[in-house]
């Protein structure tokens, strides 16, 4: 059926058919585009900061004498300066500047301000520092022990932002965060069970690496505090200030520009905080550029994690009883998670998109003197899926059926209960589950060494509330304001198709104007929400300015305005509708037994994202998705060693390449009824998260060889086809 707007009246369809001119291409494809990196600010000095080589230890003293001497050093900051004040996204744990004691390797003691970044760097060079070492550590295991020091002991004094009552009690002063929860009569259910399986998973950090680094730029003017700043936040990052600097919001103006990359990457900021004292101290504009080995070995990559899992099914294999424990290595410090439970809480509930009659979920973030983890595309997720559908084939193969017909027979249907307890109500997964297995012929035979996986995921559409301004100019132009910004994902394009369809105007009458923190209030990019929100939004405008023209046309009503004159209309948008999008996964992959070298032969993604209004985008979202999947499948590892990360550059980690990508085939299944404007669903966290689990159980169809430790690297393959 034709689209319709939100009030039920036809859209031009063909507007949401044709692909789409992205509105930053030109600038980012011929250079002309200016990231926060590229801002001249007159008289502006260059920062750099003193980190810890230690995983925990007391700071006995701090000599900066030598590095205020050196020519061209125009301010030093250590955390003596700044005691008290610590960051955070919801919990504020973590120190601008430490003061008594560091928590990871990277942690930052002192930060100077220079007219070069090659002076800032020797005035560093030039602090001494006195540690005491402590004992660190760096297991999870360890760190739960009744016997184990608390690493935050004085945790009760942490600012808790955003309003939300007092911190979530925890049953360790190591825990970050900690829930259980559970539906049905659980232990009953097992105890009907024909049979019952325990199995144990675990995944290693990742980095997001974002092609542009972290950047920041400070300065004092007109009693006002100027950031502009990769933070993909702005208005989260500015509260955060206010609080832990103690400056009023109103004065505090951030601008985060053009932004290079994020996959959650720049929800949080550490760097804002002590240029705002450098730039005090030294009364001029302080910028900082953070070198990728910082980036890759001092800032928030996803949280590694173990988890196991205990299901227990009937005779049929058909799920009865579910029970999860799942443990994430949160670092040193929970600044970079920004819910309320200070959980990842995407890895809370495993077996998600099946019937689960009853389940129990624990789930923990654990403090340990490791980087301290934060957010990346779809938090928690990756852990979880890699677990549950892992989980899923040991079982299928131990009954004797195929770990399709698993799938199959435990999928969630319309009205079953799921793994949370709630009734599902999203695509026909199914369905999905059916194509992805046709389009990759899984029923044919295949010579030895070959082998087909499978994975479900599912993927909560964002919620949110956001403002659009639309002005109408007498040239017929379209000028929409938004404070979202555009890492990347296509938001602005987005705000335009909408406008576009919703008007009958070509898109390029529409113009996209980002504010800074001086507009109106936003949440940001992230949380899969800026289709649902941001979309919702420039729906909710361009409806209200098609009810200013009074049934004229767009062209109509701007030839009838005078010069100077223009038509406005602001709409604020609050998406609250529960949704989710949906993707099955098939992968095939041949495996040669003499090495364990694996080689993935090819794709499928059967998706369910509603109504597409970017195709290009959406193309781009699935794809990309899929490569970010396969990075954490086959080579993506941030190992630490005595808590030191061992990858410093982009050529010891091992990101995937053009080379390493499939043939990959993408099957849009969708009756459009997402809660999304004109029925659309989100997608950019959709894909991901299957990947790893559908390459791993298609290694172990190819082989046998069950890898249960994230990347699945030949050596491990070879190993578990040895039993050693």
């Amino acid at each position: 059926m034709p689209p319709r707007d939100g009030r039920g009246a036809l859209i031009h369809p063909e507007l949401l058919d044709r692909p789409e001119r992205r509105i930053d291409g030109v600038d980012k494809t011929t250079g002309a585009a200016r990231y926060t990196a590229d801002l001249v600010v007159p008289r502006a000095l260059e920062a750099a900061f003193l980190r810890s080589p230690y995983p925990h230890a007391r700071i006995v003293s701090v000599d900066t004498e030598r590095a205020r001497g050196l020519p061209g050093v125009r301010a030093v900051v250590t955390g003596a300066d700044v005691r008290g004040q610590r960051l955070g996204r919801r919990l504020q744990d973590w120190p601008v500047l430490c003061w008594d004691r560091v928590l990871f390797i990277g942690d930052r003691v002192a930060a100077v301000a220079a007219d070069t970044r090659e002076i800032a760097e020797e005035a560093v060079r030039l602090i001494s520092v006195q540690y005491e070492e402590l004992p660190p550590l760096l297991d999870m295991d360890v760190a739960l022990r009744a016997d184990a020091a608390a690493l935050h002991p004085d945790a009760a004094s942490y600012r808790f932002l955003e309003g939300r009552g007092e911190r979530p009690a925890v049953p360790h002063p190591n825990y970050q965060g900690h829930v259980v929860e559970s539906h049905g009569e659980v232990d009953a259910a097992f105890g009907r069970a024909a049979r019952i399986f325990e199995h144990e998973f675990t995944t290693p950090r990742i980095h997001q690496a974002p092609l542009e680094p972290r950047a920041a730029i400070v300065w004092l003017e007109d009693d006002r505090v100027r950031v502009v700043s990769t933070n993909k936040a702005p208005f989260n990052l500015r509260d955060q200030m206010a609080a832990t600097l103690g400056l009023a919001k109103d004065r505090i103006v951030v601008d985060n520009g053009m932004i290079g990359g994020d996959f959650g990457a720049k929800g949080l900021s550490t760097d804002e905080f002590v240029l705002y004292h450098l730039a005090k101290a030294a009364g001029r504009p302080v910028r900082a550029i953070t070198r990728y080995a910082d980036e890759l070995t001092t800032t928030n990559p996803r949280h590694a994690s173990r988890i196991r899992l205990r299901t227990g099914v009937d005779a049929e294999g058909r799920i009865v009883a579910h029970e999860s424990h799942a443990l994430f290595d949160g670092g040193a410090y929970a600044a970079g998670k920004p819910t309320a439970r200070l959980l990842v809480e995407g890895g809370v509930s495993t077996l998600e998109g099946y019937r689960v009659p009853a389940a129990r979920h624990e789930a923990a973030t654990v403090y340990t003197n490791n980087v301290p983890g934060g957010h990346m595309r779809a938090p928690g997720q990756p852990q979880n899926v890699f677990a549950s559908e892992s989980h899923l084939d040991l079982i299928a193969r131990e009954l004797g059926i195929t770990p399709l017909e698993m799938r199959r027979r435990n999928v969630a249907r319309a009205g079953d209960p799921t793994t949370t307890g709630a009734p599902w109500h999203g695509p026909d997964l199914a369905a999905l589950l059916d194509r992805a297995a046709d389009e990759i012929r899984a029923e044919n035979a295949r010579p030895a060494g070959r082998g087909v996986g499978f994975a479900l995921g599912v993927r909560h559409v964002g919620r949110g509330s956001t403002t659009i301004s639309l002005r109408l100019e007498r040239d017929g132009t379209i000028e929409a304001r938004t404070g979202v910004g555009d890492q990347g994902g296509g938001q602005h394009t987005l705000i335009q198709r909408i406008v576009a369809a919703t008007l009958a105007v070509d898109a390029s009458k529409v113009r996209v104007r980002r504010l800074s923190t001086e507009g109106p209030q936003d949440p940001g990019i992230g949380g899969s929400r800026v289709t649902p929100v941001h979309g919702g939004a420039a729906l909710a405008a361009a409806n209200a300015l098609k009810d200013k023209l009074a049934g004229r046309s767009v062209a109509e009503a701007a030839g009838a305005l005078n010069p100077g004159e223009a038509i406005e209309v602001t709409a604020t948008f609050d998406a609250t509708a529960e949704d989710h999008g949906a993707c099955a996964h098939a992968i095939e992959v041949a495996v040669d037994a003499e090495t364990g070298t694996v080689r993935v032969l090819s794709a499928v993604l059967a998706v369910d994202v509603g109504q597409v209004i970017s195709p290009v985008g959406l193309r781009g979202q699935l794809e990309g998705g899929f490569v970010y999947g396969l990075g954490m499948a086959l080579t993506e590892d941030l190992a630490l060693e005595d808590g030191r990360v061992q990858a410093a550059n982009l050529g010891d980690y091992k990101l995937p390449t053009i080379a390493d990508v499939p043939p990959l085939r993408i099957v849009h299944l969708s009756d459009g009824h997402g809660v999304g404007p004109y029925g659309a669903r989100s997608a950019g966290e959709l894909v991901n998260p299957g990947v790893p689990a559908a390459v791993a159980n298609a290694v172990h169809d190819a082989s046998g060889a069950r890898v249960r430790v994230l990347p699945v690297t030949a050596e491990r393959v070879w190993r578990e086809l040895r039993g050693t």
